[in-house]
């Protein structure tokens, strides 16, 4: 069937049209956004409200439990969940959130699985509209076609999807408990680097580290493209390439030199490699000088609030005059050592919670694949 024809009193819809106006940070009614649009779980990222007297005057629609939102613009475009919350007459969605309200006839889980199904996927790949601002329409959303067993069957499918995604997500949460285990360590043994309540000695960054920048190379687009190769490639969030060459072999610490992550801190800025690699030159390259462990540095870094060293407004940059100066606490580096061992054994334990991960995810996917071809019936 269409998606829109398994819609209870035709109650597939956009959200509302709120502008700024219309918003209200003391009201009692919550807009679900795009950001709350997970691709198979709600996200519950958002903060924007509106009063009651505007909600009902715009004629905006209240959200039930168990409505299926589908998000119109990416990323990915079409990625849907349920809505979670049993409050009647306090949520509203915003106008690139779509609404899909199932009569009892069908699963509301199948349903959501079935949107977020490469079946589907593909068939909304074909519908995307726009060039820098991509989006599906409503109406091509409502005209894409679910297989729909009979109900006993959609509930039987669900479950199982259930159980495939519990599984992934308990793990994804394994992996959070980790990087939260990592963070109070370093609170623990060396207290807030803004606050510095253990009172330690700082030095700017110059005296910490060696700068490597000199010996980075950038590789262009076009020979990268024939360089697919076994070493990694770094800018600056992370690894952006595998290529068949390397310039630097053994521990160092990269950090980003420029992007909006320095400022909105959505990734670390610094982390610690250790083997052959080649770094292009959005990332700054350091090597230990007997001052500061690189673990506790990285550490030291991404708790940092660094935004008076960074430069520019569109186009923010961190160079390396502007490194150096930032002050660094020095506590005993045998501390510091003490620290990195105990980062690299948990590091060990999230590197197995993460091939797990990667298992479920391929699991869920072959299942979600598989649901959707008939082939779980």
């Amino acid at each position: 069937m269409k998606i829109k024809e398994l819609a209870v009193n035709g109650l597939f819809s956009d959200g509302d049209w709120i502008e700024s106006k219309d918003q209200d940070p003391e009201g009692d009614i919550r807009l679900i956004q795009l950001a709350d649009i997970g691709d198979g779980y709600f996200v519950n990222k958002s903060n924007r409200f509106m009063n009651k007297k505007t909600a009902e005057k715009l004629k905006c629609t209240f959200l039930n439990k168990d409505d299926v939102l589908i998000a119109r613009m990416p990323d990915p475009i079409g990625r849907a969940c349920l809505f979670p919350f049993n409050e009647s007459g306090k949520y509203v969605t915003v106008v690139d959130v779509g609404i899909l309200r199932i009569t009892d006839k069908y699963d509301s889980n199948y349903v959501m699985y079935g949107i977020n199904s490469p079946l589907i996927r593909r068939q909304i790949e074909g519908q995307v509209t726009g060039t820098t601002r991509l989006r599906i329409t409503k109406k091509k959303l409502g005209e894409l076609e679910i297989p729909l067993p009979p109900l006993v069957q959609q509930k039987k499918i669900a479950a199982v999807l259930d159980a495939a995604d519990a599984y992934r997500q308990k793990t994804k949460a394994l992996i959070e408990k980790y990087d939260e285990l990592t963070q109070s360590l370093f609170l623990d043994m060396f207290g807030d680097p803004v606050t510095n309540p253990k009172l330690w000695e700082k030095i700017e960054f110059s005296n910490v580290a060696i700068n490597m920048n000199s010996k980075r190379i950038p590789i262009k687009q076009a020979d990268r493209e024939q360089m697919q190769g076994d070493y990694p490639y770094y800018g600056a969030t992370g690894i952006v390439d595998y290529i068949n060459d390397f310039k630097f072999d053994g521990e160092f610490l990269l950090i980003a030199e420029d992007g909006k992550n320095l400022v909105n801190r959505k990734k670390p800025i610094a982390w610690t490699v250790n083997g052959q690699f080649w770094v292009n030159n959005h990332s700054h390259v350091v090597k230990y000088n007997g001052v500061s462990n690189l673990t506790f540095l990285a550490f030291q870094l991404n708790r940092t609030n660094i935004s008076q060293y960074v430069t520019g407004i569109d186009q923010f940059k961190m160079n390396k005059s502007n490194l150096n100066r930032i002050p660094i606490s020095t506590p005993p580096l045998t501390l510091q050592n003490q620290f990195a061992e105990r980062v690299q054994a948990i590091e060990a334990q999230k590197a197995q919670a993460q091939a797990s991960l990667a298992q479920a995810d391929h699991l869920f996917n072959s299942l979600l694949q598989r649901a959707f071809k008939g082939e779980l019936v």
